[in-house]
């Protein structure tokens, strides 16, 4: 019963995401006059649809994804169906193209906002601030020097700001070299503390702990919903842009990642806290969707953003033709690193 009540969370959560996603593009292209074929949530056979005036709405069999198909995104269709000219995508002005590819993501940010703004206000917040609440007596932390009250200022001489940048830090940091700690004591003195975290074997599985609690002071009020609604936004951004640069650097592994496998082991942990915990990781997750989006890859939103910008630069539109291959072919690309990301969380299941 868990089983089916954790996928069916999965799948909601996935759902809407998607959902609020594709409807930016939705929202904007009809705006701007694009004709639009298909909104669809969920990939793969029709389940259920119905045509309300040239577009057609449908549920597809598998619950991850969907999409929005909006004329210019295959010529040939657009051809055998006599859409006109000024009704293609690729025929609209620049300045109307970008909206219609930015507000997919756009809308990911404002679900987002609105989520962690009502856990502030039904829950409340937290102050973030990167202090130390208690070291564990006899951990590693403890024994290399680390005390309650300490305010960390950078780990690996990455500059701290809140909570989340610590875990953060720790999370990627190799725990065999152990990390660099620049804190501010309570009496305003500094100092710089490298910690190697323990070892430790349970069931198998094995965790490396640095024995240290962080604070997380609960906060209430009108204002301080927005404070908090604030610093965890860009706490997540933060994340994201750390995450993906050392993608790039090699400072994080592609077998560090996670796909929809690893995603639903994390809302079955999600799910034991509550619907709180449920909530703020559909906000995670919004701003990761629409944060990836906007990467300048081909296939993504942000690829088509890149191709606008090419387009201003050079006077003149990308080859449409050319410009749809070469998407194909990196969504192709990217179909098959989510089924190597998918495999590897497989492997950590077992």
């Amino acid at each position: 019963m868990s089983i089916l009540i954790n996928l069916l969370l999965f799948i909601i959560i996935l759902t809407v995401i998607v959902a609020i996603h594709e409807f930016g593009h939705f929202l904007f292209a009809k705006i701007f006059g694009v004709y639009v074929y298909e909104y669809a949530i969920g990939m793969g056979p029709k389940l259920w649809g119905k045509k309300k005036g040239e577009t057609e709405y449908s549920i597809r069999a598998i619950p991850i994804g969907g999409y929005c198909q909006l004329a210019g995104e295959n010529l040939d269709d657009d051809d055998l169906q006599k859409i006109p000219e000024d009704r293609r995508l690729q025929n609209k002005k620049a300045w109307q193209r970008f909206l219609i590819m930015v507000f997919g993501p756009m809308n990911n940010f404002i679900l987002a906002v609105v989520i962690l703004l009502f856990l502030a206000f039904i829950w409340g917040g937290t102050t973030m601030e990167p202090v130390i609440e208690q070291v564990e007596v006899g951990s590693a932390a403890y024994e290399a020097g680390l005390r309650d009250g300490d305010t960390v200022v950078s780990i690996n001489k990455n500059k701290v700001k809140t909570t989340d940048d610590i875990s953060l830090y720790l999370a990627v940091a190799d725990p065999k070299k152990g990390s660099t700690f620049e804190i501010e004591r309570i009496e305003g003195t500094y100092d710089t503390i490298k910690v190697i975290p323990k070892k430790e074997e349970n069931d198998d599985k094995v965790t490396y702990r640095y024995g240290i609690t962080l604070s997380r002071k609960e906060t209430k009020g009108f204002f301080n919903a927005f404070v908090f609604t604030y610093r965890k936004t860009v706490s997540i951004f933060k994340q994201m842009f750390f995450t993906v640069g050392n993608l790039f650097t090699g400072g994080i592994k592609l077998n560090q990642l996670s796909g929809p496998v690893g995603i639903y082991s994390v809302v079955g942990e999600s799910r034991s806290g509550g619907l709180q915990n449920i909530l703020y990781l559909m906000a995670f997750l919004s701003i990761n969707v629409g944060f990836i989006n906007l990467l300048p890859i081909p296939a993504f939103d942000g690829g088509h953003i890149l191709f606008i910008l090419i387009e201003l630069i050079k006077g003149s539109p990308v080859n449409p033709d050319l410009e749809n291959k070469i998407h194909m072919v990196f969504l192709i690309l990217l179909m098959g690193l989510m089924v190597l990301i998918t495999f590897n969380d497989i492997l950590r299941l077992f």
